[in-house]
């Protein structure tokens, strides 16, 4: 087509479309490509395409004068379609920037989205349908207040920006950034005493076409196509400066963000899939391809593709975009969906693979929270505390584990104990510290806190996937009754459930992260796997919320935050301090110390622990002498109390039993532990 532009040499780097006052520099990266040509869309949609003049290094580069901040643009790859030889070019299809900052928004499903051709490339014209890049002015601010919270004093929220405000009654622009970081929110998340709030993704990912088939979308945002682009749908007015407004507003309250990134593979699926971005603009550096049949992909994501993250620039383009979000808008961590994949390469999962040694290296990623989610599917897939500092890895043990043993299972004590000292069998390597253990109950993935205690069996009919999506063993007792009941003695046992679990993740070792539907004590309806339901079902009901619970999560954090015993950066391994007590003890019920036998016994159901400042810490750490805390799956018990040093006495100041009472000082030696409860004691000065 005929151009109206002047299109010069430009430059190949910044990669993406980079404004100044002369025009636009486009630079995009294809090894493979034989030629790139630059589409730009006027308003009435007409299409003007513009060869890039230079291929350096890989790049594909030109300038366009002219062109401003606000322009529509695509690429159309040239190249060799060979899907045997791993090569999917095809000029007929419009293909979205990798390094866009903003993008038009959803596709328009339809067929010439797809490759129907086996031996030949499709001839059908994507463009109409196809989601767009637009120039962006990019503005790179120093990001001078962040809250910078150590892991010890790191309590983190994990929510969906749009269901924690959708149904919130005092908030505008519900579902937005600006409502996410409204005053009623910050106010709900500070009198919490919470330090960090994880958003699910807010990159931008299309709503999978089978989804939409079916009347669905995709809620959660686990398909990217956009790595840099915020998702629209959560934009006031589309304006992507709303991220940073919103993070510099929680920064104010000193709340830091935390961003979920899924930088294992893209929305465009298996080799059936749309070709939207990467396909086309080269399929064999980008993605991993099976070596014995480069017309299939790698699927050690379970999700058709998996991401070359081993390559040198598929590895620059996560790398600039992490440091893109935390330099321009603001971000505080991330948090790394189906991590191992990342590590993965040619021979296996490698704990120093080349994209962890350069987040490792990186001076600003160096500033940030990393947080793994330790899994794939692939073969040797599960590496929980194969990730060496700094990065934190989700642990599902302690989910399993609490949960195991607070509904009664035989045998569980002694993984529990694991579980609320860190969880030290996998994590008490390479220097590492007790924080690295993200402790969670609940996740987005699985039932809430609340469906945990209410459901046997998974509900998932509303994902029209026939009931079987989601993991099938989930540790969950209705302790009586299958979902919704009206009978009180099973009401406050449910209750009484979820204190003793909430209790138990605020006391442990470790980096506790809890899911915003629990602290309102929310039922999915027993729906395990709530991708697909942007409706109430993924929405929190701020009219429903179980304020009685809410208020006692409120004490525990507190009490968190008011003993460093409960939340030290070193491991405690029952190993003598300097003045002669050992920094971990476990107990009897009648005082006495736990024995190799008694950790055998399968009925054990009662965990005494006697916790002090870790051996090794430093004079300026030690700030607390003891805790004694008592969880208790059984029967009611009376528990003989430590020997209290001179002066001192026992004080219980959590009782899940009774969760009102506070501040009870003892004299005497016996402690009356309720069924299925917990109970902690601080020392207090006699007389106090």
């Amino acid at each position: 087509m005929s151009s109206r532009y002047d299109v010069t040499a430009g430059r190949p780097t910044p990669l993406g479309a980079t404004p100044d006052e002369n025009g636009t520099n486009f630079a995009v990266f294809s090894a493979n490509a034989t030629a790139m040509t630059l589409c730009l869309f006027d308003e009435s949609g007409f299409e003007t395409r513009l060869d890039l003049p230079e291929h350096r290094g890989e790049i594909w580069h030109g300038h366009v004068a002219g062109v401003r901040p606000g322009q529509v643009y695509g690429y159309r790859a040239h190249g060799p379609f060979r899907p045997e030889d791993g090569h999917r070019f095809n000029s007929n299809k419009l293909l979205l920037d990798p390094y866009s900052r903003q993008v038009t928004g959803q596709p328009q499903w339809h067929d010439a989205l797809y490759e129907r051709g086996k031996k030949s490339a499709d001839r059908r014209d994507s463009a109409p349908y196809a989601p767009r890049s637009i120039v962006t002015a990019l503005t790179e601010n120093t990001v001078e207040d962040r809250p910078n919270t150590p892991l010890d004093q790191t309590v983190i929220y994990e929510a969906h920006l749009k269901g924690l405000t959708m149904q919130h009654p005092g908030i505008a622009e519900p579902g937005t950034t600006e409502a996410a970081a409204s005053d009623k929110i910050i106010e709900h998340l500070l009198k919490l005493g919470i330090t960090a709030v994880e958003f699910l993704p807010l990159q931008y990912f299309a709503n999978d076409h089978f989804l939409v088939k079916k009347g669905l979308v995709n809620y959660w945002g686990y398909q990217p196509l956009g790595y840099f682009a915020p998702d629209p749908r959560y934009l006031p007015g589309g304006d992507i400066a709303a991220i940073r407004r919103m993070v510099d507003r929680f920064h104010t309250a000193g709340i830091e963000v935390i961003l979920d990134v899924v930088y294992n593979h893209t929305g465009e699926g298996d080799h059936t899939g749309p070709t939207l971005s990467f396909r086309g603009l080269d399929n064999a550096s980008y993605y991993r391809l099976m070596p014995d049949d480069a017309r299939l992909y790698v699927n050690d994501t379970g999700t058709g593709n998996t991401l070359r993250t081993a390559h040198p620039m598929v590895m620059r383009m996560v790398l600039d975009s992490l440091r893109y979000w935390v330099t321009t808008m603001g971000v505080d961590g991330f948090r790394f969906d189906l991590g191992a994949s990342l590590a993965r390469m040619p021979y296996g999962f490698d704990r120093n693979a080349p994209i962890l040694q350069a987040m490792r290296q990186d001076p600003i990623l160096a500033e940030t929270k990393l947080i793994m989610e330790p899994w794939d599917i692939g073969p040797g897939g599960y590496q929980l505390g194969a990730f060496t500092p700094p990065f934190l890895s989700w642990n599902d043990k302690y989910r399993d584990g609490d949960r195991r043993f607070w509904r009664g299972a035989q045998g569980t004590a002694p993984d529990f104990a694991s579980r609320i000292t860190g969880s030290a069998l996998q994590f008490d390597h390479s220097g590492r510290r007790a924080t690295s253990s993200l402790n969670f109950l609940t996740a987005h993935d699985g039932f809430t806190l609340e469906d945990t205690v209410s459901f046997s069996r998974r509900y998932n009919a509303a994902n029209k996937e026939g009931g079987k999506d989601g993991h099938s063993e989930n540790y969950s007792d209705n302790l009586g009754v299958e979902g919704p009941t009206d009978d009180q003695a099973i009401l406050r046992a449910r209750a009484r459930r979820k204190r003793n679990m909430m209790a138990t993740l605020l006391l442990s070792q470790g980096t506790p992260m809890m899911r915003s539907v629990d602290v309102f004590g929310i039922s999915q309806g027993g729906n395990i796997n709530a991708y697909n339901q942007d409706n109430p079902t993924g929405w929190i009901d701020w009219t429903g919320k179980d304020s009685a619970f809410q208020a006692f999560v409120e004490r525990l954090i507190a009490f968190r935050r008011a003993h460093p015993i409960v939340r030290q950066s070193r491991f405690l391994h029952s190993q003598a301090r300097p003045d002669g007590l050992v920094d971990l003890f476990w107990r009897r019920v009648d005082g006495t110390p736990m024995a190799d036998g008694d950790w055998q016994n399968p009925g054990l159901k009662t965990v005494c622990v006697e916790m002090r400042t870790a051996s090794g810490t430093p004079a300026y750490d030690d700030v607390e002498y003891a805790i004694f805390a008592v969880f208790n799956a059984g029967i009611s018990v009376t528990v003989r109390t430590p020997d209290p040093p001179p002066g001192q006495v026992w004080c219980l100041e959590i009782d899940s039993a009774d969760p009102d009472a506070t501040h009870r000082l003892r004299k005497d030696r016996a402690l009356n532990v309720a069924a299925e409860s917990v109970a902690v004691l601080v020392l207090e000065p006699q007389g106090a």
